[in-house]
């Protein structure tokens, strides 16, 4: 139960931030549906941030935290032990990682500007402006080198457990790109430039903000030569670990890249609403499944360490459970009330019923997924912990072959909703792959833990389903009355009374029954 109370404090710490910036970010996303809507320039930006953001994803936030923060964690558990040199030690393996990482992403950085013309034309020859989204790629490829070294920075602070700092940068991103936007669009002449800059400037946030606490806890870094960096054992065992994981990442980027592809050819603004939906998905994932899935790596990796098999698996359970506490009712409700919450952020002038109707399509089908995609993230950080890179890249590269064969044979009929179903099937037998392969892991009972997890998620989907029957049934009699007011009253008041009172039918049930996860959740925010 201590352990329990120690993840939900850590995570819920996190959360508070990550809901925070991903609030934000959904602001962000509104002032890009208010400033360009769902037209070519829309459509622009979003391929223009999409690749440098890819690549942002396979070297710095899974690829480059999954390879590093098991070794990191030997080497912390010998400077625990006060083994002779571990500092000196420590320093060397740090300054190794950072000069690979600076060394392969500039490398990419360069390559990337000089070539944007090129990828934009082999992926996307359908885009609405050919040469807004070239030269809004070239702008935001410095990003990658940023926020890279960001994540170097989050791995080193994530590993002694201080989750804040990394916490805040993602706020000042967002606050960036919105600040931007709003102040540089008339100067420009072009909003989608105002974002782009901002995108750059968020990033060099996102940097300097956290080099100061990695500095205060202690450790210290520069570069090296690059002979020395591939003799350190810390440094080869990140090689061994990060290249099974760059293809599993990369993959499931390319995944996202050939989809946004398919949207282009689906029709104007389908890749825009594929887009908007999706920041919608992610600020549920955001607020609870990656929060936890980041506080439980070093832990995992810790008792993985030290062969603590028992407690692993507790933990692994109890992180499950969180997981489904939270998206399965998530799921229900989203389902229920899509169409409100998308006028609600989104509708402008620029945002048209049409554009409702897109994201809405997509949205529906995102929502599907949102259970199997969290959960993928808790069960991957099992793997991780081991040093087990292998097994969640085979799993994503089964389940990259079903997405995008899927995808182009749904996209036709079902645009932007048959891009979406196809991702949500995907992420579904990518589960069902990672639990198979993790029944090869001998120190794991995974029938004990798929039972208690499973008979959880069951009593979860019950309860929703129940909470949701109110709104199901009279819900439009919410909104009816107040059709004619304003969109943040006329849509933001019923859907604040209906989210109050599915919530509270939830946790009703929770309580009467008695489940001990509630419980503690209740207690932890009760000492708050």
């Amino acid at each position: 139960m201590k352990r329990t109370s120690s993840l939900l404090k850590s995570g819920i710490s996190l959360s508070v931030l990550t809901l925070v910036s991903r609030v934000l970010g959904l602001i962000r996303e509104m002032t890009k549906s208010a400033f360009l809507g769902t037209g070519p320039l829309a459509d622009a930006f979003t391929v223009a941030f999409m690749i440098p953001n890819l690549l942002r994803r396979i070297f710095a936030e899974n690829s480059m935290s999954v390879a590093f923060i098991p070794p990191f964690q030997t080497y912390l558990e010998e400077e625990k032990r006060n083994a002779p040199d571990a500092k000196a030690a420590m320093k060397e393996f740090l300054s190794a990682t950072f000069t690979m990482l600076s060394f392969a992403v500039t490398g990419t950085v360069i390559i990337g500007i000089l070539c944007s013309g090129l990828i934009v034309a082999v992926f996307f020859p359908k885009i609405g402006d050919f040469s807004a989204t070239v030269l809004l790629t070239r702008i935001m490829f410095p990003y990658l080198l940023l926020i890279s070294v960001a994540a170097f920075f989050q791995g080193i602070l994530n590993g002694v457990r201080s989750f804040l700092p990394t916490g805040i940068t993602p706020i000042l991103f967002n606050l960036s790109v919105i600040g931007c936007t709003f102040a540089l669009a008339k100067p420009c002449g072009n909003p989608a430039l105002a974002m782009a800059i901002g995108v750059v400037l968020g990033g060099s946030f996102q940097m300097l903000f956290q080099l100061p606490f990695v500095l205060r806890a202690g450790f210290s870094f520069k570069l090296i030569p690059f002979l020395r960096c591939v003799q350190n054992a810390g440094a080869r065992k990140i090689l061994r670990l990060i290249v099974p994981t760059l293809i599993g990442t990369a993959v499931y980027q390319i995944n996202d890249l050939v989809s946004t592809a398919l949207a282009t050819y689906a029709g104007v603004g389908v890749a825009a609403s594929l887009q908007y939906s999706i920041r919608l998905q992610e600020l549920i994932l955001g607020i609870f499944a990656v929060s936890v899935g980041t506080v439980i790596l070093p832990d995992l990796s810790a008792h993985a360490v030290n062969k603590q098999w028992d407690v692993f698996q507790k933990l692994l359970l109890n992180a499950a459970k969180i997981i489904a506490l939270v998206t399965v009712p998530a799921t229900v409700f989203l389902l229920c009330s899509g169409e409100h919450i998308i006028i609600l952020v989104y509708k402008s002038r620029r945002f048209t019923d049409e554009s409702v109707r897109l994201t809405l399509q997509a949205f529906q089908w995102h929502i599907a997924g949102l259970f199997f995609i969290a959960l993928n993230r808790i069960l991957t950080s099992a793997f991780y912990a081991q040093s087990d890179t292998r097994r969640p890249t085979v799993a994503g590269i089964v389940c990259f072959g079903i997405n995008i064969v899927l995808a182009a044979a749904l996209a036709g009929f079902m645009q932007g909703g048959g891009i979406a179903l196809a991702l949500t099937l995907a992420s579904a037998v990518n589960t069902g792959l990672l639990l198979w392969f993790l029944t090869k892991s001998d120190p794991i009972d995974v029938r004990t833990l798929l039972v208690s997890a499973a008979g959880f998620t069951a009593k979860m989907l019950i309860f929703s389903v129940i909470a949701a029957a109110p709104l199901y049934f009279f819900g439009t009699r919410l909104y009816a009355p107040l059709a004619g007011y304003p969109r943040i009253i006329a849509q933001g008041l019923p859907l604040f009374i209906s989210a109050a009172l599915f919530t509270l039918i939830i946790l009703t049930l929770l309580l009467v029954t008695g489940d001990s996860l509630v419980k503690t959740v209740v207690q932890k925010i009760r000492r708050w």
